[in-house]
């Protein structure tokens, strides 16, 4: 219900032109059209990285179509020496960091692991970055990150954390010219494990829909218009900002269920039943992108503004995330999640069982006025 998004496809062009570009997380459903679109240019190297075999595999399988020069790399962000070999051997002018765990119910039972990849992974990434000199250091987060309620976006909300650190820290502007930006947006359309397949396939075995609550709504982009605009925000993008993306009006899940099945030529409720299951743990009924006026700053592009976040202390930070990391390592998720509610004071679990740490953080934080976003 909106028009598409464009860029200024020239003043990309000259970013990546003739540079090595490495893409994490390459073959999931943003990295992958990030490599598609870099296609476009003329990149000197593509590295694509993951850890997923079959999906890197077809992607490979896809690029050898095209006249792209590209580099599978079978591997994982937490491996600290594995992306040493990778940086060592490839050289990387910009990196755009994909790679993450994003399913909300499951990270909610598998907090550890979302720290190990979205947190751990992330800061090797950035540390590499910084010791190798990369040009452009490109993170892909979340709405979810925005005043988080479960464990995935409150993980990805420490990533920009780090992220946003190390590139306003003094030390770090000394001994590298590593430019951060992180961008931030809603759920895309036809991405793995999103409503649209799911809702295909539910129709197509005859029903019922489900759908976790009538009143639950979701910003949607196209995955092509997502990745359009991480191009974009690495290129009028400065150092340490985030990113948002105007992604329209939030949609009704429930209304989207209805109007899929009108697509398919049935009816709802007589042909194909709507069934509502439950806010599932960590779910909000809404997303928030700050589109506010007052928690935004307008950018060069219509479509893209920038977060007004708090600073850091970045002692309290690498003290805070290295317990976390021991933590995640030591496969303690209570003593996980308590660490993450010092490090984001915003993290207000709902309908799950670590509601029971929110008493305690919030009576910690009671002192803080300027609620971080």
């Amino acid at each position: 219900g909106r028009p598409e998004i464009e860029i200024s496809r020239e003043s990309i062009a000259d970013d990546v032109n003739d540079k090595t570009i490495l893409v994490t997380g390459a073959a999931g459903s943003i990295g992958s059209e990030i490599v598609r679109q870099l296609t476009d240019f003329k990149p000197k190297l593509i590295v694509c990285l993951d850890q997923a075999e079959t999906p890197l595999h077809a992607l490979g399988i896809e690029l050898g179509k095209s006249k792209l020069s590209y580099e599978l790399v079978l591997g994982d962000v937490r491996s600290q020496s594995k992306l040493s070999k990778v940086f060592e051997r490839c050289k990387p002018d910009i990196v755009y960091h994909a790679a993450a765990y994003k399913h909300v119910p499951l990270m909610e039972i598998e907090p550890c692991e979302a720290i190990a990849t979205n947190v751990g992974g992330t800061r090797q990434m950035v540390d590499l970055s910084i010791e190798h000199n990369v040009e452009m250091f490109v993170m892909v987060s979340t709405d979810k990150a925005v005043n988080p309620t479960n464990v995935m976006g409150a993980s990805k909300r420490i990533a920009e954390i780090y992220v946003q650190t190390r590139a306003l820290d003094q030390i770090v502007q000394n001994i590298s010219q590593t430019k951060f930006v992180t961008t931030r947006f809603g759920n895309v359309l036809g991405s793995n494990g999103s409503v649209i397949p799911l809702f295909k396939k539910q129709i197509a075995n005859g029903g019922p829909i489900t759908v976790t609550h009538k009143d639950i709504t979701r910003y949607f982009m196209t995955i092509p218009e997502a990745c359009r605009l991480v191009l974009e925000a690495s290129h009028i993008g400065k150092s340490g900002y985030i990113y948002i993306f105007d992604m329209g009006e939030p949609v009704k899940i429930y209304d989207l269920a209805i109007r899929m099945i009108e697509l398919a030529g049935l009816k709802p409720e007589q042909d194909i039943k709507i069934e509502v299951s439950g806010l599932r743990p960590g779910e909000k009924l809404y997303e928030e992108l700050l589109n506010d006026s007052e928690l935004t700053e307008k950018t060069t592009h219509p479509k893209i503004q920038i977060a007004k976040v708090r600073a850091n202390n970045a002692k309290k930070m690498d003290c805070l995330i290295e317990q976390l990391m021991q933590a995640s390592e030591a496969f303690e998720n209570d003593q996980v999640v308590q660490i993450m509610k010092k490090l984001v004071p915003e993290f207000i679990s709902q309908n799950s069982k670590y509601t029971e740490f929110d008493v305690s953080a919030n009576t910690e934080n009671d002192t803080n006025n300027n609620k971080p976003i």
